[in-house]
């Protein structure tokens, strides 16, 4: 297990490229970070799925120039067969558990940009969070290390984890799909659909609109862009907020 591990947890140098492995973004344990995506538990099948999108231009970020999309891409083009069937393996076989908190409320502190995650800007004070899913490490000196032990909080809009209830487990009354229907029972994954429980709500927020966008364009995305079709950024947050706060 250990040369297995260390090559999840640390970068090498191909053809003058450098490649991150796994880790080094979605963390050694694959329960990731706001930026980018929990790997913890998704199966073999679909991590390598969403590799070979990347590597063939069907999945990119509805931002132009998002570097963590611009990782992505790269890493997908540089490693090797046998490098993503080992990293999906071992990311397979490990237990996503519980990771983010999710709080409804109407203020948020004010935040910036820093290391690829929203941080608290010091003495600015609080603003109204309006539509907004605002995700914060609960130790901003620990997220920046990588810690994989400490985890984050998503603030979310008062109301929208039961208007989000209302999308995923009855469909917004024809708006959209029953989520279930697809992701399996308590939304834990079925095959190789990814679990949606527990998962960050940023990220979700982030998937539902590249669907819609048709950014995400591999092998399932016909079936969730009509999914998502008839959803606003509105929908999306009250989805999100609900998904993410299902126990995982």
């Amino acid at each position: 297990m250990a040369p297995r591990f260390h090559k999840l947890t640390h970068f090498h140098r191909r053809d003058a490229n450098r490649t991150f492995a796994c880790g080094y973004c979605h963390y050694p344990n694959g329960q990731g970070r706001p930026e980018n995506s929990s790997l913890a538990g998704l199966s073999v099948g679909y991590i390598t799925q969403q590799i070979a999108d990347y590597r063939n231009g069907l999945r990119k970020s509805s931002e132009p120039g998002r570097i963590a999309a611009g990782f992505m891409i790269a890493s997908a083009k540089n490693a090797t067969d046998a490098e993503v069937k080992t990293s999906a393996e071992y990311f397979a076989s490990i237990k996503y558990r519980p990771w983010i908190k999710v709080i409804e409320t109407q203020s948020v502190p004010k935040t910036q940009v820093a290391g690829f995650m929203l941080v608290a800007t010091e003495g600015a004070g609080n603003e109204p969070i309006g539509q907004r899913i605002i995700e914060l490490a609960d130790d901003v000196g620990r997220a920046s290390i990588r810690d994989s032990r400490s985890g984050f909080t998503a603030y979310v809009p008062v109301g929208s984890i039961k208007r989000g209830e209302a999308l995923v487990t009855a469909g917004g009354r024809g708006k959209t799909t029953v989520c279930a229907s697809c992701h399996g029972q308590d939304l834990k994954g079925a095959g190789d659909v990814p679990p949606l429980a527990g998962r960050s709500p940023s990220y979700t927020v982030r998937q539902l609109y590249d669907f819609q966008s048709g950014a995400r364009a591999g092998l399932l995305s016909p079936l969730m862009k009509e999914t998502v079709a008839k959803l606003s950024m509105d929908d999306m947050v009250a989805i999100a907020a609900y998904t993410a706060s299902r126990a995982p």
